[in-house]
């Protein structure tokens, strides 16, 4: 054999194999995102619930052939809202699975502790997508060109509460909140929005991440009832505030409690009706305030196309959950989860068929926005990550959550 020969054989072997593997040359690739969250601890149901929803809509997605051919996928690994485990599912995700973006990340301080990586993977062009959180460190330098947030933020929703109870007449606002980032941010969220309005918040309280439905929370309460305040902010996760909410009624605060969407409200329902002791009436009184409409907003595109996906399915990610899990009918996590998923097939769909992270973050940030069917387009700019600011509220009736349009019921 020739030495030219020989050449161009091992140049044709050289070549074929590039064509093997998850990207194959001349075929449609599998967009692979990468996802940290809780699969299994007192949140476990935002991970679940918010994956069910993506998941559901990257089905349909890939049933109809894929985004320009390619088909979508999610990674997703089990951090049970530890950090420290969050760090290390992203270095693996990043590093050994190699994957295409970050998305659909759960939690402040998951979140805010892989941040550095995001530098640290910097000639990567690593991008983080849609995480639950509205911490604001994601929303600011040095981060913020990394990371997309279409969500609104934690000080957006305490602003909303704060100018609704103040409109209401209950100028005596306590917060209760979890001792860590995620608290504090929405304790100085609830705090600025006070100032704002020459006010100061009447007492707070709090209580450590990882606190459970079970835990007694008359300490709390105690310190609360103290300043007879006319309402109280929960900044926590649903398990704790459901649990201050029933030890709140065992103890006589009966006044308005509003809890942040990091408690998500399908679970915050379904943990109180089973408590004997807790009077159905009660449940009027709990406002959630939430960055995507309640699933009654009948009118909106968005709602309508998200209910008939989810009406198709029931599945949960396999692999990931211990235990019995009875998913929803339609979760706000899991809309939250589908609108993600929607943004990012859109945004794919303008780049073309050999997406790279670059051209991603150029196609988000196209001032002509993205319409998800929310009234309204939803607008990334290259200054601003953030592209929802609309707060609403959600209720509880007869067993089922109904949107809150006014806190007039609460007026004094």
């Amino acid at each position: 054999m020739t030495r030219a020969l020989r050449t161009y054989i091992l140049t044709l072997l050289a070549l074929s194999a590039l064509c093997i593997g998850p990207r194959p040359c001349g075929a449609g690739q599998d967009i692979v995102l990468g996802m940290s969250a809780a699969f299994s601890g007192p949140i476990r149901e935002l991970g679940i619930e918010l994956h069910r929803g993506a998941q559901a809509y990257f089905d349909q997605v890939n049933q109809r052939g894929g985004v320009h051919g390619n088909t979508i996928s999610i990674l997703a690994l089990d951090d049970a809202y530890n950090p420290q485990k969050c760090l290390d599912n992203t270095i693996t995700l990043i590093q050994r699975s190699k994957v295409f973006a970050l998305f659909n990340y759960v939690g402040t301080p998951t979140t805010t502790k892989i941040l550095p990586l995001l530098k640290r993977y910097g000639d990567r062009n690593m991008l983080m997508l849609f995480p639950l959180t509205g911490a604001e460190p994601l929303r600011r330098h040095p981060y913020v060109e990394k990371i997309f947030n279409l969500r609104a933020s934690y000080n957006d929703e305490a602003l909303a509460l704060v100018d609704n109870f103040l409109a209401a007449g209950r100028d005596d606002i306590a917060v209760f909140y979890q001792a860590d980032a995620f608290g504090r941010n929405g304790w100085d969220g609830v705090r600025r929005a006070l100032a704002s309005q020459h006010k100061t918040m009447a007492v707070e309280a709090t209580y450590h991440r990882g606190t459970a439905y079970e835990d007694d929370m008359t300490p709390q309460i105690e310190i609360i009832q103290r300043k007879k305040p006319q309402a109280v902010i929960c900044v926590g996760t649903s398990a704790a505030c459901a649990a201050f909410i029933r030890d709140a009624n065992t103890l006589g605060l009966q006044v308005p409690i509003a809890t942040m969407s990091f408690a998500d409200p399908e679970t915050t329902l379904d943990l109180l009706e089973k408590e004997p002791s807790f009077p159905a009436e009660r449940l009027g009184d709990i406002i959630t305030s939430a960055v995507v409409p309640c699933h009654e907003h009948h009118e909106l595109p968005a709602v309508q196309e998200f209910m008939a996906l989810m009406e198709q399915t029931t599945s949960v990610p396999t692999g990931l959950i211990k235990g019995p899990y009875s998913p929803p009918a339609f979760s706000p996590v899991a809309f939250e989860g589908f609108l993600n998923a929607k943004a990012l097939v859109l945004a794919l769909e303008r780049i073309g068929p050999n997406p790279s992270r670059k051209a991603l973050a150029k196609a988000l940030n196209d001032p002509s926005g993205y319409d998800l069917g929310l009234g309204t387009p939803v607008v990334f700019s290259p200054d601003r990550h953030q592209a929802m600011d609309k707060i609403y509220f959600i209720g509880f009736d007869k067993g089922r959550l109904v949107p809150i349009h006014d806190f007039g019921r609460w007026s004094q």
